[in-house]
């Protein structure tokens, strides 16, 4: 990095943000900012030539089940153990207040 950030800076950027900062708030902000464009600058540093980007450190593998086709229930079962059956259908109570 070739400067480090100045309060005159940081106060800039706040009014730019529309931000009111008090004297010990821009103290505080410029020590923060100024540490993370120093990390920035050592992460800008790195050699990384030849490594490839990924969004994970793992490599991640699906772990689902095969998705096969399997016989469904028997609707006349089902409906047999329903505690209300209108019509080949399960029958609930309305539901707030609607009509039929």
């Amino acid at each position: 990095m070739a400067q480090p950030i100045s309060k005159d800076d940081v106060a800039h950027v706040a009014r730019l943000a529309r931000l009111a900062l008090s004297d010990d708030e821009l103290e505080q902000y410029t020590s923060q900012l100024a540490g993370v464009l120093r990390h920035a600058a050592d992460i800008e540093a790195l050699d990384i030539e030849g490594v490839e980007a990924t969004a994970h450190p793992f490599p991640l593998v699906n772990v689902l089940r095969e998705d096969l086709p399997t016989p469904s229930l028997d609707r006349d079962e089902v409906l047999a153990q329903a505690p209300d059956v209108d019509q080949d259908r399960f029958r609930i109570p309305r539901i707030l207040g609607e009509a039929p």
